[in-house]
């Protein structure tokens, strides 16, 4: 057990640059603390003592703000980071070196007990501030979610995901896969934003071959004064909208 602990403070000072030192991340992190609580709850629920379990989760909850159900299954240098208002439901994993930051909930869509109705994390996940994983299914290696997403599908190993519903934004291979705080990706390409600047790209161009036809034709004489002109495309204005 206190080799877990060394193990995750020492992950917590790696992936936090405001934490100092040991002694700070055991007194004053929550995320750490809700961990630890968890690992007491679970061994109760295990040992099928469910109401010590249950009553742990709820100090926990109490004390920290953050809601762990002990059935979950937590790995190991798990960290929430900030962490008020995460929820974690009964059927839940998250595996090792996984970071969960605050208002996260990893929740359930189904009423059926017994079964799993909550997402599985696999190694090394990431989920951005604010982001919903609601559903019996799993997130890849290294994956990565967007703050404020609302995720309802399967995200392969290495990729990105962002939006209401979530899609996926960027795939990449797991090896060397590098921390992403927030689940932000530097430089990383919406293929939503994508489509529509080239549908602007587009529009943009048949204003300009609509205007060329029109000049032809009335230097052929041909009258389209019963056609009423309409205002051009701003595409500049529109890609700053949309980027």
């Amino acid at each position: 057990m206190f080799a877990h602990l060394r193990e995750d403070i020492r992950s917590i000072i790696e992936r936090d640059p405001a934490a100092r030192n040991a002694w700070e991340v055991f007194t004053c992190y929550p995320g750490f603390q809700a961990i630890m609580m968890h690992r007491w709850a679970h061994w109760c629920w295990s040992k099928r003592l469910r109401w010590p379990g249950r009553f742990i989760s709820y100090l926990a909850r109490f004390i920290t703000g953050i809601e762990i159900h002990p059935g979950a299954m937590i790995g190991r240098r798990v960290f929430i980071d900030h962490g008020f208002g995460v929820v974690i439901g009964e059927t839940a994993v998250v595996g090792d070196d996984c970071t969960i930051y605050q208002g996260v909930t990893l929740g359930g869509t189904s009423l059926s007990a017994g079964m799993k109705r909550h997402p599985t994390l696999e190694r090394g996940v990431i989920i951005g501030a604010g982001a919903k994983v609601l559903g019996s299914f799993t997130v890849g290696e290294y994956a990565k979610v967007g703050s404020n997403a609302v995720l309802v599908k399967p995200v392969p190993a290495g990729a990105t995901a962002v939006g209401n519903p979530a899609h996926i934004v960027e795939k990449s291979d797991t090896r060397g896969a590098m921390f992403a705080a927030y689940g932000v990706t530097p430089g990383g390409d919406d293929p939503v934003s994508k489509a529509l600047h080239k549908l602007i790209s587009h529009i943009a161009r048949q204003d300009e071959q609509i205007a060329c036809m029109r000049a032809a034709m009335d230097a052929a004489g041909v009258n389209c004064a019963a056609v009423p002109p309409v205002d051009r495309l701003d595409s500049e204005q529109l890609n700053k909208m949309v980027e």
